[in-house]
């Protein structure tokens, strides 16, 4: 049965509910599993006070109960927003929320959140645009976070920041309020023109458009000012040491409870059935709006399979190669693989683009054993983890120009995913999109070159990206929008 956008707009909110609800009941959990019990809201307290450049690992700095319970109390905001401000969350909603908490297990919390994501409601007011429509930008926004924790805690502080203790000073809040102020009124501009740039083969949108940003900003305070670059922030944690700094068997009781629940709440949502979901699994990727175009039922039988789909290729990879294990970063990709399961992604065109990170992973290791080298990373490395969770926003590319590219595009992005952070610090949580906005620069003209005609959908694709493009249209009829 074909769902209305306002059932739509319930089940989105529903599914941010739901896993808020989850991290909070995993928090108390988790902190009878580890032991932290009677410590969780002080070492919360430490991640908050933390700077936190990529990869900053929250179960290190506070522990897997208060990484659970950040991740929680951050999606309950932001579901309290998508519920509180008036019109209907669309799948771009859905997609912001993903991405805020997927980050609050290494490097967003709930105290660098708010200025990052409040300042463009500034802007949104200035405009007279529809606060609702452009929620998913303010969400986007908390991609910065760490630059705030940065200015805040440490950029100021000439080397004397310690861990667990909160030294504030006057140029650093004002440097914050500054930096803030900045965000919400570029973050709206640099966004709609960064699909232009990609052409819509890279869903992380944001991605390409503030790794720049931050190029910029990182270059400008630090390289220019002449200030050194501290990096992340690391704390001895004699729990974690204990569990040997992965929660495999916690992280994937929790990740299936989560994963089968969307299954079964997809399945019931869809008359007790997987009808609709073939023809999803048929769907190119670009330029699609799955919830429009097959429902949230269908999207969520989509975000259980994906779900584990993605965990049955973290538990197999650290299974079988050396590095990391479900750490708060790896915790994290998991739900950031997720962002757009209901706008473009799903098992079928995102297998290639893992096979991609394997194939330079065997084509490495064959030259190095050829010169007599010692490979020094593998793909549990965590930065290629992280990477190829990011790397599957490239989907479009295997669905309109077939699984060839995506073996390339997963390679080209899996050789850069680990250098691109130097480029801003770390300090921009999408590093990922970033990556994958460079690959598809690169390759899009090569594919266009030498297969100018891409495979097409049966039917008219819903425009990629609907939100960004929502923006531009709003900022080019701003006097017509009312706002809320």
């Amino acid at each position: 049965m074909k769902q209305t956008s306002y059932t739509n707009s319930q089940i989105i909110n529903g599914t941010a509910f739901g896993f808020s609800v989850a991290f909070l009941i995993s928090a108390w959990i988790a902190a009878i599993y580890t032991g932290e019990w009677g410590k969780v809201f002080f070492n919360w307290y430490h991640i908050m006070i933390s700077p936190c450049p990529l990869v900053t690992d929250y179960l290190a700095l506070g522990g897997l109960s208060s990484a659970m319970l950040n991740a929680g109390a951050c999606g309950m905001a932001c579901f309290l927003f998508m519920t509180g401000l008036k019109g209907e969350s669309q799948a771009n909603t859905l997609a912001g929320y993903f991405l805020v908490v997927a980050h609050c297990f290494y490097g967003l919390n709930f105290f660098n959140m708010w200025p990052c994501f409040l300042a463009p409601f500034l802007y949104l007011r200035w405009k007279k645009l529809n606060f609702k429509k452009n929620l998913p930008v303010c969400m986007f926004a908390t991609s910065f976070a760490p630059f705030i924790s940065e200015f805040l805690f440490r950029y100021t502080q000439r080397g004397s920041y310690v861990f667990g203790h909160l030294n504030l000073t006057w140029s650093g809040i004002l440097l914050t309020i500054i930096f803030s102020l900045l965000l919400g009124f570029v973050i709206p501009a640099i966004l709609p023109g960064a699909q232009a740039w990609h052409k819509g083969y890279n869903l992380y949108n944001g991605g390409l458009a503030f790794g720049i940003f931050g190029f910029f900003i990182y270059n400008f305070m630090y390289r220019t000012m002449g200030i050194l670059s501290m990096g992340p922030v690391y704390h001895n944690n004699e729990i974690y040491n204990q569990f040997h700094h992965s929660y495999r068997m916690y992280a994937n009781c929790f990740f299936l409870a989560i994963f089968l629940s969307c299954l079964l709440a997809g399945y019931l949502l869809n008359g007790k059935s997987f009808q609709g979901y073939g023809r999803l699994l048929k769907d190119t990727g670009h330029g699609s709006n799955f919830s429009e175009k097959y429902g949230m039922p269908v999207c969520l039988i989509n975000i259980g399979c994906y779900g584990l789909f993605f965990l049955a290729y973290l538990n197999i990879v650290i299974h079988y190669t050396q590095g990391a294990g479900f750490t708060g970063p790896t915790i994290g990709v998991v739900l950031a693989a997720l962002t757009f399961t209901a706008m473009g992604q799903h098992p079928k065109n995102v297998w290639p683009i893992i096979i991609g990170y394997q194939i330079l992973y065997l084509v490495t290791s064959f030259f190095c054993h050829m010169n007599g080298r010692t490979i020094t990373w593998s793909i549990t490395t965590q930065g290629y983890i992280n990477g190829v969770a990011f790397a599957t926003g490239l989907c479009p590319i295997v669905g309109r120009y077939g699984i060839r590219a995506g073996f390339l595009s997963g390679f080209l992005c899996a050789s850069m995913c680990t250098a691109t952070s130097a480029l801003h610090g770390g300090y921009v949580l999408y590093n990922g999109g970033f990556t994958a906005g460079i690959t598809a620069l690169i390759l899009l003209p090569i594919l266009e070159h030498y297969i100018p005609k891409a495979r097409d959908e049966m039917k008219p694709q819903a425009p990629i990206m609907q939100g960004m493009i929502t923006l531009v249209e709003n900022i080019s009829s701003s006097g017509k929008n009312g706002q809320d």
